[in-house]
């Protein structure tokens, strides 16, 4: 509520605060304590473990009629949820918060004394009460003996079939794999623009960069950073781009671009210009930013990172050219190789895969963390 009118430590119901957690309503109004107020909307999920939902907003009334003449009415249009498009629905407003209930959300288990307020929340228990969903403690409330640490990787999700780039899938073609990691490892790509064309790739099987977990994203970064260290110490710099579009498992290109080829600012203008042309939203997003910032869990995207740490990013709504990055890449303006847009044109023998994995490894140890490990 208001400032220095309610005190909201002592005002509210918890069984309502775990009605909500649960309901999700997309609008909560409240009258009780007579008084307007208006939060910022909140999100329903968690980020980068939970898919994208819809946010709430939360709108306290006062009395009709109220002498001071705060706000008693509430003028909005609401869409009912089954005649709006999924992405539209779990879009997220800018000043969106975390939610407010989310340390309450054991207090609505069934059955159950209600934890002392500190207690973590069970997030799901709504939606299942025997399921842990990665929760730091265990259904008891005890703390779990497993680890001291909370930062425990999630376990990602299954494949729904058989995963070409699953690491422990049988269907990995583990002769271009370079270098594993924690998290993630490097393979060469199939049919790559170069030699030394390669992929940062999860273990886990996870669809997009948004859907990451934090620990897989760090040592991405990590990844992206070494990566352009080895290609500047041999006279390139790279490009890295993903499509989460007709893609089941992350897959972040790396290309190596000689800088006597063209600047980074000729690789950003090439990409603009075969967008535009193309009829492509290419939108130049701010250098620091994170992409889960912009796409939510299961939002079809492309975006483009340029050595500088610039961005550039298209919501993908419908249809999209599965070659768009590589078409680019391989056009005379940047690789000048327009035979190579379509990987499958670019087929080389497993042998012939097998020795340029081989040089990869030897040209790449020196620069290697995870030797350091």
């Amino acid at each position: 509520m208001a400032q220095g009118e309610v005190d909201t430590k002592k005002s509210g119901s918890a069984l309502i605060s775990s009605l909500a957690t649960g309901l999700k309503p997309r609008y909560h109004f409240a009258a009780l304590e007579k008084t307007y107020y208006e939060r910022l909307p909140y999100r329903n999920h968690i980020v980068l473990q939970e898919n994208a939902q819809h946010a709430t907003r939360f709108i306290a009334l006062a009395n009709v009629g109220n002498p001071e003449k705060k706000k008693y009415l509430y003028a909005f249009s609401i869409i009912p949820m089954k005649l709006m498009d999924a992405a539209e629905l779990v879009k997220q407003p800018p000043d969106v918060t975390e939610n407010p209930y989310r340390k309450s959300g054991k207090e609505a288990s069934v059955g159950k004394q209600i934890p002392a307020p500190e207690e973590e929340s069970a997030c799901q228990y709504f939606f299942d009460l025997n399921e842990k969903q990665g929760r730091k403690r265990s259904s008891s409330g005890r703390e779990s003996k497993s680890s001291p640490h909370p930062k425990q990787p999630r376990k990602p999700p299954q494949p729904p079939g058989p995963c070409w780039f699953c690491l422990a899938s049988p269907e990995v073609e583990k002769h271009l794999v370079v270098n594993i990691g924690t998290h993630c490892y490097l393979a060469l790509a199939k049919g790559g623009l170069s030699d030394d064309h390669v992929l940062i790739l999860p273990i886990g099987h996870y669809q997009s960069v948004v859907e990451l977990s934090a620990e897989v994203v760090e040592e991405v970064e990590k990844y992206k950073a070494t990566l352009r260290r080895f290609f500047k110490s041999r006279g390139k710099c790279c490009v890295l781009f993903e499509r989460n579009f007709k893609s089941h498992h992350l897959q972040l290109q790396v290309v190596p671009v000689p800088l006597s080829r063209c600047t980074t600012d000729d690789i950003k203008d090439a990409f603009i210009t075969q967008a535009q042309e193309q009829q492509i939203e290419l939108l130049e997003i701010p250098e620091h930013s994170d992409i889960k910032q912009i796409a939510q869990p299961g939002a079809a995207y492309f975006y483009v990172e340029l050595d500088t740490g610039e961005k550039l990013f298209h919501r993908i709504k419908k249809n999209f050219p599965l070659q768009f990055g590589r078409e680019v890449l391989a056009s005379e303006a940047i690789l000048n190789i327009p035979d190579k847009s379509d990987w499958r044109q670019c087929q080389s023998s497993k042998e012939e895969e097998e020795t340029l994995a081989h040089r990869f490894r030897k040209d790449f140890e020196p620069f290697d963390f995870t030797l350091d490990d």
